[in-house]
């Protein structure tokens, strides 16, 4: 893998997180509460300075995949310097603080949903897309019908018992091929191909997924979906990027429910070593084929992973912004605050469960590399 394309899925990261805690920071001088520090980046100190204005100390670290905004009072588990320092976070309106808290996330979206409608603006709308081909076999699961029967990557698929699979089912909403497997259930299937020149049929009986409450054939598939694109206005690609942005968002939020009710996708799951790596692969993929499609493929991915860490980061996890929002609507309801004390302890517990986590999926994304 080239270095150029990991330096620049770590940079990715550090955008989104950079953001994060600019929406922290933004919202925080708009509500009029104290900055103590903000940091781009993290690691060895590049660049120091302090604001006359605001007393906010500001730092450029060397590693640019992070960054932090700390308040007054933030690290203060017993409380005491809440009393004795007015600009201490603490002190300030409930509101003021969900304010500041949820912007971090907000900014997340907001990022995502720039990026989505420029990658609109640029490429344009799909009003004259087609389906041109029949749809292509990506990858083919050992383990599965299709492997066994002797489909491979690179056949098209073009018949199902006889009937043409080509595109989509009348409402456009299926795969014709997928529509057809599923009319016929765990039936015996006669599954016609073309691989090159040759014309072939294979025999296979598609087996029952639980987790998808589906039958499979067990073959990941490219559609033959040609896109014809055409330009379109700023607020059309602001449109489309907003639905983009929200689709994805319900794919994440599905994806988050399956993983918690059932475990599936967990083998999938990874950490900042997957996620970078992840990132510079698909890059450097799509940059074979030219620069601008790996303009677009970092575009698309920049806008899924900063959905994502948005919506994370608003789950109820101790630890996470979501978590923060909670006790201060508590505190609001309650017309006091938790105990400092018990609220550090269980943002604490938080912090130390998601550092685990991450050691975790870290030890697996490395062993990924090196199979």
């Amino acid at each position: 893998m080239n270095i150029l394309y990991i330096l620049a899925a770590i940079v990715m990261l550090g955008i989104m997180v950079t953001i994060h805690e600019a929406g922290h920071f933004f919202a925080a001088r708009l509500t009029g509460i104290p900055v103590k520090e903000f940091a781009i980046g993290f690691g060895p100190q590049i660049l120091k300075w302090k604001s006359k204005k605001h007393e906010t100390q500001f730092f450029w670290r060397a590693i640019p995949a992070g960054g932090y905004c700390m308040f007054y009072g933030e690290d203060d588990a017993e409380g005491s310097e809440a009393k004795n320092d007015p600009r201490a976070i603490g002190n300030f309106a409930v509101w003021r603080r969900i304010v500041t808290v949820f912007m971090g996330p907000c900014m997340n979206f907001v990022l995502a949903l720039i990026v989505a409608a420029g990658l609109f603006g640029m490429v344009g709308e799909d009003t004259q897309g087609r389906y041109a081909d029949y749809p292509l076999v990506v990858t083919v699961d050992s383990a599965g019908a299709a492997a066994e029967a002797g489909i491979q990557p690179g056949d098209h698929l073009t018949a199902i018992n006889g009937q043409d699979a080509l595109g989509v089912t009348d409402d456009g909403t299926t795969l014709r091929l997928s529509a057809l497997i599923d009319q016929y259930g765990g039936q015996p299937l006669t599954v016609t191909a073309r691989r090159g020149e040759e014309t072939l049929t294979f025999q296979l009986s598609p087996r029952f997924d639980a987790s998808l409450n589906r039958y499979l054939i067990g073959v990941t598939l490219n559609p033959g979906y040609v896109p014809g694109y055409t330009g379109i206005s700023l607020p059309r690609a602001f449109e489309l990027g907003a639905n983009y942005c929200v689709t994805a968002g319900g794919t994440i939020l599905r994806s988050l429910k399956d993983l918690i009710t059932t475990g599936a996708g967990l083998d999938q799951t990874s950490g900042p070593v997957g996620i970078v790596t992840m990132i510079a692969e698909e890059t450097q993929r799509s940059a074979e084929a030219s620069w601008r499609d790996a303009v677009i493929t970092y575009g698309e991915l920049l806008v899924l992973i900063s959905v994502n860490l948005g919506l994370f980061n608003l789950l109820p996890i101790p630890g996470l912004d979501g978590s923060r929002i909670l006790f201060l609507i508590v505190e609001g309801i309650r017309r006091k605050p938790v105990p400092q004390k018990i609220e550090a302890y269980v943002h604490l517990s938080g912090y130390v469960l998601l550092f685990g986590l991450m050691i975790i999926m870290t030890y697996k994304d490395i062993l990924k590399i090196f199979r």
